[in-house]
């Protein structure tokens, strides 16, 4: 593993780029997004300490990402070469994990998509405080609101009428 340093508005990995590590992150808080041509940012995805930084397509596949990860704050990670994962993979304590995060990551995105057809705006800002409180103290709310797939008025009257 390979320290890496980043500074906040920084970025990990660029569109464009292929994401040659997998970073497991120490310190600090990323977003991975993509951009439209209206230069809208689209949020799929935060990490916060304890969590992996990567765009797994690109990762795998070693084509260009779709995606930017960028820092939002200072950020240390401990990053993982491509060449290197399945070496590290042959650990079963880090295999086991990487499965765990894996399984965890895969209900977490069923969880979001059903929440985003079936559930209102002021639900789905919900769950996401009851299950990341963490990610709503250390990120703005422009890109929470754009994780939820909502604008970022609609998610200022769903607090200002949950604070009522």
């Amino acid at each position: 593993m390979v320290p890496i340093k980043i500074k906040k508005k920084h970025y990990f990995l660029k569109e464009g780029q292929i994401n040659e590590y997998a970073g497991f992150v120490v310190k600090g808080a990323l977003r991975l997004f993509s951009m439209d041509e209206n230069g809208t940012d689209h949020i799929l995805q935060f990490y916060i300490e304890d969590w992996w930084a990567v765009n797994m397509k690109s990762y795998m596949s070693r084509k260009p990402s779709d995606f930017f990860i960028e820092a939002n704050e200072n950020s240390e990670l401990f990053a993982v070469p491509r060449d290197k994962f399945e070496v590290i993979l042959e650990i079963p304590a880090f295999k086991e994990m990487f499965w765990y995060i894996n399984q965890n990551h895969h209900i977490a995105t069923q969880r979001r998509r059903d929440h985003a057809i079936h559930l209102s705006a002021l639900k789905r800002y919900e769950n996401f405080s009851l299950l990341y409180p963490q990610l709503v103290r250390r990120f703005p709310t422009s890109q929470i609101a754009s994780y939820l797939g909502i604008t970022r008025e609609t998610l200022t009257r769903v607090r200002k009428g949950l604070s009522n």
